[in-house]
């Protein structure tokens, strides 16, 4: 794997994190708030990052 290979998967893996931590927020947001219906749209969304 080259450098540039590797600096392209790292990056990636970051935005990736950074996209759960913040759904995980909002989630966590939602729940306080008893936004069922969002809870349930950031649940599927969650999951299809964790794939």
């Amino acid at each position: 794997m080259t450098n540039n290979q590797k600096h392209i998967n790292d990056v990636a893996r970051l935005h990736r994190a950074n996209i759960l931590k913040s759904l995980e927020h909002r989630l966590q947001v939602a729940r306080s708030n008893g936004q069922s219906d969002l809870i349930q749209q950031l649940e599927a969304e969650r999951n299809y990052y964790n794939r």
